[in-house]
């Protein structure tokens, strides 16, 4: 696997493989098996595999959270490499907004509900990065989970608005054997918090969205809806302490 730091760097890598199927996997580290599973389907439809490692700051409306953010690049190398991935993009934030940058992807009606009403220009900062990403590798195929099913959504409506020649593959949630998805936010968790967090699942396990606003009764609760994505979700935000988590289950077509 080869590590590199700049635009340049990876367009180079890529060059001789332009006629290869390129599958691109944006991340912002913290690797855990939902990452890894990425990672997985990704290398067995592929014959180049580039992974994305970045900390997007145009995604965080408060400093402390991306501050906060997880960060161990080492641990996100050797993950990568043991998965087969063939190049690891890990640039700096200077590297992808240079000085007077001013151009923004914003998915209007998508990106302004659920998520988007708690964090007011994520979605510009997903869809942008993402979109710059893509710009960048010019993939066949980009890769992405489940839990994050608005995420999802905002990406598809950009890259049938923008006629991007891409096909988004998206694979299930993984979960931990407690029911909680896997996110690199869980690592915030203390024991008791965690055991609290637990109710999520739970709850939206349901299927039922007054079922799973009842369940979810001793949480800090920003949103538990029913969302028209594609598939149906039954979706929900809580806080946990300091800790804000979201998840998913499919109302119908159930893959999970």
């Amino acid at each position: 696997m080869r590590l590199v730091r700049t635009i340049a760097e990876l367009r180079e890598a890529l060059e001789p493989h332009r006629r290869e199927t390129i599958a691109l996997v944006p991340t912002m580290g913290a690797f855990h098996e939902g990452h890894v599973s990425l990672f997985r389907a990704a290398r067995a439809e592929a014959d180049v595999v580039v992974v994305s490692l970045f900390v997007n700051p145009a995604q965080f409306a408060e400093d402390a959270d991306l501050n906060g953010y997880p960060r161990d690049e080492a641990r996100d190398v050797a993950i990568a490499e043991a998965a087969g991935v063939d190049l690891l993009f890990a640039p700096a934030p200077e590297e992808m907004y240079p000085p007077g940058f001013q151009t923004w992807v914003d998915v209007e009606e998508l990106g302004s509900r659920l998520e988007g009403v708690h964090r007011p220009g994520h979605f510009r900062g997903v869809a942008t990065v993402c979109l710059k990403l893509i710009n960048i590798v010019r993939p066949q195929r980009a890769y992405f989970g489940q839990k994050d099913a608005q995420q999802v959504a905002v990406l598809r409506r950009m890259i049938l608005d923008l006629e991007l020649e891409l096909e988004l593959r998206v694979l299930p949630t993984v979960r931990d054997g407690d029911g909680l998805a896997l996110s690199s936010r869980n690592a915030r968790l203390s024991p008791e918090e965690r055991e609290r967090a637990r109710s999520l699942p739970r709850a939206l396990s349901t299927k039922d969205a007054q079922r799973a606003r009842e369940l979810l009764g001793d949480l800090d609760v920003d949103y538990v809806e029913v969302a028209d994505f594609e598939p149906r979700v039954l979706t929900a935000a809580v806080r946990v302490g300091d800790t804000r988590l979201i998840d998913n289950v499919i109302l119908e077509g159930d893959t999970e």
